[in-house]
């Protein structure tokens, strides 16, 4: 595959999204424009997880912007706290869900319990107020449900195999596993995993959708 056709299809992916150096707080800021008169929130870690939410949403024929529900992506779950309490019962008082990765989940905890939301203690009184918790992150969810083989062709697709191949011949990657050489992957670079968000979600089985995402869409 040529240059110019791998371009126009890396920016197919990333159409309506921005991308680039600035792109956590340009999508931080341009979500947060949304947010007046909106009916519920969902708040995700970065920009890859609010592409997948709204790639979900589209396949499942729902129409978020109609719904009044706007995912805002955080810039990480360091920030949730703040987030919480702008969008709870002590701010704009709209309905909430989350998602959230295993490493962060305390953050979440604590920032529900700030916010005056909740004090869940366990994953299913998480989940009983909306947030989801996705092990170890919602890429690694997103990449088992695909499947390694249904990866590769999707790299093909794209005319990424040949680079693929080539992290994995390289010594500190060549002995490890398919997925995490594929984690490693799609982690090399800040556009290639914004792109993947979508084309992952895409091309998962609709009966093969990671739990949490599925659980937090259908939250709201």
């Amino acid at each position: 595959m040529d240059v110019a056709t791998r371009r126009e299809l890396a920016r197919d992916a990333l159409a309506g999204y921005v991308n680039g150096p600035a792109a956590a707080t340009e999508a931080t800021a341009r979500a947060m424009a949304a947010v007046d008169g909106a009916l519920a929130v969902v708040l995700v870690e970065g920009v890859s997880d609010q592409i997948a939410v709204e790639t979900l949403a589209l396949r499942r024929g729902r129409d978020l912007d109609a719904e009044g529900v706007v995912v805002v992506p955080m810039g990480g779950a360091h920030a949730v706290a703040r987030f919480l309490a702008w969008f709870g019962p002590r701010g704009m008082d709209v309905r909430l869900a989350g998602l959230v990765d295993v490493a962060e989940e305390e953050f979440v905890r604590r920032g529900l319990s700030d916010a005056g939301i909740g004090s869940p203690a366990t994953r299913a009184e998480l989940a009983l107020l909306g947030f989801y918790v996705c092990v170890e992150d919602l890429e690694d969810e997103l990449l088992h449900a695909v499947g390694a083989s249904n990866v590769e062709a999707l790299f093909d697709s794209q005319g990424d195999l040949g680079s693929f191949h080539t992290l994995q011949r390289q010594p500190a990657w060549r002995d490890r596993d398919v997925h995490a050489q594929m984690r490693r992957f799609l982690g090399s670079g800040s556009r290639r995993k914004l792109r993947y968000a979508r084309l992952l979600v895409e091309a998962v089985d609709l009966d093969d959708v990671p739990e949490a995402l599925d659980a937090v869409l259908a939250h709201i």
